[in-house]
Parts: C-alpha cells; structure tokens; sequence
C-alpha cells in the first residue's frame, strides 16, 4: 500500500507542533533556536498511527518570514491538517497557506480548531469554514488538556481512507529536503518520494550535478525497507556525499534518465488578490518540489494576466529542475507574498514568444494531446542577443571539465562564484578551468563581463527583467541590484553587460534605457 503523506498548515503560534506531539508523541522543533523562540522554523517529521496504518506527518513553519519552508514542505503532500487558534480565528498566514495548498491541488483535509480551551470555538470555525468551504471537517481541539483529540483522530483515519496519493505517476523522484551523514553509513537523504518505488541496490543519479551512486539502504518511518513506494523516505546513499545532495536537488534512478530543464511552459493563476496584473519580463521565484529558483516570467497571452485570471506563460528559471508535464508550482514575488500557481504543460519547452499557433499547442498539451503544431522560436529581441547567439554556436563541442563549469554556473545563475572558487568548487586547477570557459565562451553557453563569467542564458534573462523595468523609468545600480537578488559586484557586471549590447546608457549611478531599446521592447 502506498504511503500517505499529511502536511499542517496555519498561522504562527497556533498550535501545530503541539499538536503534532500530541497526535505522534513527537516534538516536531529539533533545532536550538526553535526551542529558545518557540516557532517552528524548519520543516519537522513525525509518524502518525491511525489504527494499522502509519502515515507520514510534515509539520511547516506559521511565520511569514518561513512560508519558503511551509510551500517545500507542502510540494508532496497528499492532505492538509490545517491548524486556526479559537483566541486568533483565520490570520494572514492562515490564508496564505491555504492557497498554497490550493494552487498545488491539496484539496483534502481536516481542520482543527486549537486552544479550544482558551475561547469559544464558534468564531473561529464561522470564518474557517467560509474559507475552506463545508466539505471539509472542522474539529475544535486543546492539545494540552487532550481535548478532542480522539475525535481528530478519528476524522484523520477517515481522511486517509478516501485520499490517494498525489504523485504516483511516473518514474521516481525523490525530493531532497535534508541531508545528513551517519557515522558507519555515510549519506542519508530525507524527502517525499514521487511516482514508481525506489528499490534498495538501484544506481541513482543526483540532479542538478549528475551525481552517480548507488541505494545502500531505505527506512521508511524509522524502520529498514527493501524498497519505498511514497511517503516520507530516507536513503542512505554509496558514492555521494553529504554536500552533493542539498535541499532541492533530486534523486531519481540512474535507468530513468531524467533530463534538467530551465525552460518551462506553464498554465497559471495569477491571484486575485495581487496588485495589478502579471505583465512580461516579472521576476518570480518559483517553488518546485523542496527546490527554489529565480526566473523571468514572459506572458504568452495578448498583453498580460490580469487578476484572478489565467493563462499560459513561459518560465525561464535560473539554474535547472526535474521536471514533469502536469507537476504543479507555486510562485512567489520579491515581496515575499504567494501570487500565482500553475501546472508545467511543457516540460522540456524551447524559447519562444506569444502567438495563437504556441496557444493553440498549449491547449493540446494541456488536454493530454500530443500536439504535431512545432513552437519555433520568436525573432531575438536586443534583450535577447546572449541567448540567440547561445542557440546559433552551441553546437561547438564543450568536452566532460566543459560540461562540469557549464553546470555549476547554470546552477549559480546571476550570482557565478570568481574563477579561483570555481575551480576550488570542481577540484579542478584555475587553467584547465579557464580553458573550459572559453570553449564554452566560443559556443556561446558562458559570457564574460566585468571580469565574471555567467551563464548565458542566465545573464540574457538578467538583462530581459531589467529592460522590463526601465521602460517605467531610470534605475539606480542598488535598485536593478535588488531586482536581480545579486551583490554589488555581479550587478555591475550585469548591467555593463546592458551598456554593451546598446540597451542602456549610464548617467550618473543611473541606467537610462536607450530609445531604440524602448522601441524593440514595445514593438
């Protein structure tokens, strides 16, 4: 039987990891700081025994400031325990949560209405139920004095009998959320496992990286396995070390090969709730399994997205992921609020612009057809010049050393470490990586400015999000810095990279978007 995966979800200091260790017997807050503060800031794990059944219990974080943590932890997850206090009734995060979950397709759940001992629970499950609709049992608790905890037991029983696992479809992909090494054993790696079972003895492949190894062993809830089919998993891997498999990267079986892609073609929901509609050239960060990536949004519609509505955008991320047609993301803007959600209708999309033949093959994706209608990439724009002579010389060959420096600065985006960290991060010597620079340099795939190497693609989409917002006006160097989630050095080079091309010029600590930009950028 597949494993069940429940995720809590609610507002700061309303009770969910005190719940949670009144329902498992486990306190969820492991780390020092968690305990000095008392909020929950990492993800917590903890087993649930529901009758014969055991089930895998995520606890999230409620602040604000760790809603990153909350949507990692929520990325595989098969129901919802949503957690709303009896004294505070729904609150910010209360809502941003919810529509977390909902824009990654969690619609089953239960609710539990803390502190019931502390204030009447009838305000706060009034407002709860407007929020989360009437299908959904709502269940006032007190986790202390143990107050219908039997009763949320049993609703949750209930629950687990009726939901099916998300992400049983496909090969597997294990989402990496920690890893840690164990004297005698080596690397552990913990994270909710997607589609088809992982066997002990399988080679697996890390991504991003391409990492090999091997499955030494498999626990599934504490206990040995000889092979995990969902749920929570922790793989203790042969060959791969502890650094070679952050959170965010991803396990899959060496035989699957999977394919990292930067380039997705999306179906997505601007909320609404967000201020003004989404227009081209956003920068957005982009949630996907327990990874998080910097992209550049282009709208595939007519203008933009307006609010509460949806349409079909390309996302042009940072550094690579594992994905899948039909995985669902959530994104968030640089104010730390959730705006949007969607599905990946492309996983492997080309760059292109808007037009009713890329809508068309959209929608027959998007229904489940194989759609014959080819998308051809759109004619470069100025903004676009990297990344058009990428395609037209990227047929030069790189080499294995090549290979190895294009991934750690796809991965490193507009942040690419100096020449001496990066052969230090390789283990490779400064010349043999100058030498793989510049045959990627020859093919287009890396571009050198200001004395920094970036990834091509990486710099291109730099460069499209600033013209974007030079159209409104001049910006400061510390305004396009912050734009762009870079230091002061990078951001200089990024915008010397802007000067070059023609698109801008320098006036003071100014840059002024040059005319003929502002008419390509509108044509």
């Amino acid at each position: 039987m597949s494993a069940i995966v429940l995720g809590t979800a609610g507002h700061v200091d309303h009770g969910k990891t005190a719940l949670v260790m009144a329902l498992t017997g486990v306190d969820t807050d492991r780390l020092p700081e968690e305990k000095t503060r008392g909020i929950s800031i990492e993800l917590g794990f903890a087993q649930l025994q529901l009758g014969e059944r055991s089930v895998s219990l995520i606890d999230v974080p409620g602040h604000e400031r760790f809603v990153r943590h909350m949507v990692a932890g929520a990325g595989g997850i098969d129901a919802f325990l949503l957690c709303v206090a009896a004294d505070d009734g729904v609150m910010p995060q209360t809502r941003e949560h919810v529509a977390v979950l909902r824009l990654l397709g969690v619609h089953q759940g239960v609710v539990a209405i803390t502190k019931c001992d502390l204030a009447d629970p009838a305000r706060a499950v009034a407002q709860v139920r407007e929020l989360v609709g009437g299908a959904v049992p709502i269940v006032p608790v007190s986790a202390p004095n143990g107050i219908g905890l039997s009763e949320l037991s049993d609703a949750l029983d209930t629950l687990v009998d009726a939901v099916t696992r998300r992400r049983a479809d496909g090969a597997a992909r294990l989402f990496v959320d920690r890893a840690f090494t164990v004297h005698g054993s080596g690397t552990v790696v913990t994270g909710t496992l997607w589609g088809a079972p992982i066997v002990t003895g399988d080679r697996v492949t890390v991504h991003p990286g391409g990492v090999a190894g091997r499955v030494r062993q498999i626990q599934v809830h504490d206990s040995g396995a000889p092979q995990a089919d969902g749920g929570r998993v922790a793989l203790n891997l042969a060959g791969i070390g502890r650094d070679q498999v952050p959170r965010g990267s991803v396990v899959v079986r060496a035989d699957d090969r999977w394919e990292p892609t930067a380039i997705v073609d999306v179906a997505l929901e601007w909320l609404a709730d967000e201020a003004g509609p989404l227009t081209s050239r956003r920068r957005l960060q982009v949630f996907h399994g327990t990874s998080e990536v910097s992209a550049t949004c282009i709208v595939l519609e007519a203008t933009a997205i307006a609010p509460g509505a949806r349409g079909y955008v390309q996302l042009r991320l940072d550094g690579p992921i594992v994905a899948a047609r039909g995985d669902r993301l959530v994104l968030r803007s640089a104010e730390r609020r959730t705006v949007a959600g969607g599905v990946i209708v492309d996983a492997a999309a080309e760059r292109h612009g808007r037009s009713p033949a890329v809508r068309d093959r959209l929608g027959a994706l998007e229904r489940g057809e194989d759609s014959p209608m080819p998308v051809h990439a759109s004619p470069s724009r100025a903004a676009d010049a990297p990344a058009a002579a990428t395609s037209a010389r990227a047929v030069a060959p790189i080499g294995v050393d090549g290979q190895r420096v294009r991934d750690q600065l796809v991965r490193a985006g507009v942040r690419p470490p100096s020449l001496h960290q990066l052969a230090a991060d390789l283990g490779m010597s400064e010349r043999d990586v100058q030498a793989a620079l510049t045959a990627l340099a020859d093919a287009g795939l890396v571009t050198h400015v200001a004395d920094v190497w970036f990834s091509s693609d990486a710099l291109s989409d730099a460069v499209s999000a600033a013209v974007g917002v030079l159209t409104e006006g001049p910006r400061g160097i510390g305004e396009l810095r912050d734009l762009w989630g870079v230091g002061r050095k990078h951001a200089l080079a990024i915008a010397a990279q802007m000067d070059r091309l023609g698109l801008t010029r320098r006036v003071g600590d100014q840059r002024v978007l040059r005319r003929s930009a502002i008419n390509t950028e509108t044509s």
